[in-house]
């Protein structure tokens, strides 16, 4: 064990954030914490660190252990270069490889015993330094900068030029240089492109210590943690596993509360009736046994109702109007600033219905054909061509449509004046603003509450194409699942950027990779993309310059869209086949129990009617068993 945290206390004034929270982490975790906005995760980071102290409770880290921290926010003053800046953590090898050079100049000019004295402090000086990976510290600095996603041309940039993003970048890397035995790293994805993620979460699966993160980035926490730390109405909760394996414990733990509440509950009111009606009798002896019901009553520990953070409202939005087929056409669109291009002869199309998203490196120009798109910023060539009824609902990651000095509740009610009072305050419910808190002034809200209020306009719109830019940045994991589950219920188109892989495997239906100043299609979530990136073939294609192979790219991807419809048929008829198979399997299983009953064994007629069912439904087995082992052999 590594670090320990036990029963520990912390408030702010009233507001309790932390309650008796213990947890341990050992030496080779991977571990997560995670919660909702403002459950103290960030808090709980400080306090290991020793940047805030506790009311109650300890924090251990293990003796001779080294303790790395990445907080959300860098305040780093520098006149180095990031180049020289990460190399400051290489010191004590850099002044050992001076000591090393030095002292072969001197050996040049000595001899004898001077000399063999020499040897014996440079031989013990190489070997350290061989150990300590001297020989390759500069490939490895370049190594972790490159991941990070810096150039070699960044290298050279002052760190006091960099922005807020950029340098916890460089904050990040000269923690993972350091090598400490733990590392604790506050939101370490906000600031990295896909690239950069896919490289972290390799480096951290294969490091030699333990780690422990705050991220509301659900695809990296599946990759990487062996061990979820739920903070959750101030209590800290441990379970094994990655997220996808804590959501489903959560899932099932949260369904068991809830029934055992209630089974208690009903309980209770079937024995306070039963009291109700002795009483009712007026009978010495059944007041005496209301009497005892009402002691054994008063004896049951009484499970408190369930917390959650969350509503239990579902949002399906419907598009008042019905767009045309071809919602959006991109046809050889360019755009540079000044001397850097972003894209040139950029072609594609969206479809009604369809839920695109859009992916790419940091500053590959994503939310610039987004603002094209929206007539917000003017191409340099090319024509983009709006389809037929099509009525664009646009979120952008300032909420321009916001109005800072109103209230939640007459944001919506303002801009939607036909809406009932209790319609308004089940829409903020739903992105999890209830009570009191729809009175809020839009000024006092978070990034992440301007960020739900903006969606929650949005889908009140009666758009029919939404274009989405970021729309899970400051969200946390319980607003991007409401999110989600919006987005996949939506009747209409979707276009949106983002970073989220797990909000993209989830809800898009095809993927847009802008890359090389020009972009590939993949139909499919991202776990398709990832498949097929680097594959060749039909299955990708490429956009291209002229014409004859743009017509060729749109048969491509007609083809794409066909083959891969015929393979979602063909598991659904897998998936009812098996399911068939199921049943007929469970209804033979019961009629030879049925048969072996005694009072139906003597019993000729209702004997014959089960083994006539029995055969009916062998045959009807092969059949099916024929039909599952085709469909395996198309789809396997």
């Amino acid at each position: 064990m590594v670090l320990s945290c036990h029963n520990i206390f912390k408030s702010f004034g009233e507001q309790t954030v932390l309650e008796n929270c213990s947890f341990h982490i050992e030496e080779y975790d991977k571990a997560a914490i995670v919660g909702i906005n403002g459950a103290g995760k960030s808090t709980l980071l400080k306090i290991i660190a020793g940047e805030l102290s506790a009311d109650s409770g300890t924090c251990i880290v293990a003796k001779d252990k080294q303790l790395g921290y990445l907080p959300q926010q860098q305040v780093m003053e520098s006149e180095h270069t990031i180049y020289e800046e990460l190399l400051l953590v290489k010191k004590d090898l850099i002044t050992m490889e001076e000591q090393i050079r030095a002292m072969e100049i001197r050996m040049k000019s000595h001899s004898g015993e001077q000399l063999d004295a020499l040897m014996q402090t440079y031989s013990r000086l190489t070997h350290e330094f061989e150990l300590n990976n001297g020989y390759s510290y500069k490939s490895e600095v370049i190594g972790i900068l490159k991941g990070l996603g810096f150039s070699e041309e960044d290298f050279k940039k002052s760190v006091s030029t960099l922005s807020g993003g950029q340098k916890t970048r460089v904050a990040l890397g000269k923690i993972l240089l350091n090598k400490p035995e733990i590392i604790m790293l506050d939101e370490p994805t906000n600031h990295l492109d896909m690239e950069s993620i896919a490289w972290l979460e390799t480096y951290l699966l294969n490091y030699k210590g333990a780690v422990l993160i705050v991220s509301h980035d659900r695809y990296f926490l599946d990759r990487i943690s062996n061990k979820i730390i739920e903070l959750d109405f101030s209590k800290a909760i441990t379970f094994t596993g990655n997220y996808s394996a804590y959501s489903e414990k959560k899932a099932l733990l949260r369904t068991a509360q809830w029934n055992a509440y209630m089974n208690q509950q009903n309980e209770i009111k079937h024995q306070e009736e039963v009291i109700r009606k002795l009483k009712s009798f007026n009978r010495e002896k059944s007041i005496r046994r209301a009497e005892s019901r009402e002691k054994m009553l008063d004896k049951i520990e009484v499970l408190d109702k369930p917390m959650e953070h969350t509503a239990n409202i579902k949002m399906q939005i419907t598009p008042r109007l019905l767009s045309g087929t071809d919602v959006l056409s991109l046809q050889d669109v360019k755009k540079s600033f000044g001397s850097l291009l972003l894209f040139e002869h950029l072609n594609f199309e969206i479809k009604r219905g369809e839920h695109v998203a859009l992916i790419g490196n940091n500053g590959t120009g994503k939310t610039t054909i987004l603002k094209i798109i929206n007539q917000i910023l003017p191409c340099d060539e090319g024509n983009i061509k709006i389809g037929t009824n099509v009525n664009i609902g646009y979120y952008d990651q300032e909420h321009n449509v916001l109005h800072k000095e109103k209230s939640l509740f007459d944001e919506i009610a303002d801009d939607f004046p036909t809406l009932t009072n209790t319609e308004i305050r089940n829409t903020l419910a739903a992105f999890l603003f209830t009570g009191d808190e729809v009175y809020k002034r839009i000024m006092d809200l978070s990034g992440g509450e301007r960020g739900r209020v903006s969606l929650a306009k949005l889908m009140l719109s009666e758009a029919n194409f939404l274009i989405l830019d970021e729309p899970t940045n400051h969200l946390d994991i319980a607003s991007k699942e409401i999110l989600e589950n919006v987005l996949n219920h939506y009747e209409g188109t979707i276009l949106y950027v983002s970073h989220d892989r797990y909000f993209i495997n989830k809800t898009a239906t095809r993927i847009l990779d802008l890359d090389q100043n020009n972009v590939i299609n993949y139909i499919g979530n991202y776990d398709y993309y990832l498949e097929k990136k680097n594959t060749s073939g039909n299955e990708t294609l490429t956009l291209e310059k002229k014409n004859t192979e743009e017509s060729i790219s749109k048969l491509d991807w007609k083809q794409q869209k066909e083959q891969l419809a015929q393979v979602r048929k063909l598991e659904n008829e897998f998936k009812r086949v098996e399911e068939t198979i199921s049943k007929l399997e469970e209804r033979s299983g019961v009629l030879d129990y049925e048969m072996a009953l005694p009072e139906n064994a003597v019993n000729v007629p209702i004997l014959q009617s089960f083994l006539s069912e029995k055969e009916s439904i062998q045959k009807e087995l092969e059949e099916l068993y024929l039909r599952w082992d085709a469909l395996s052999e198309q789809l396997y």
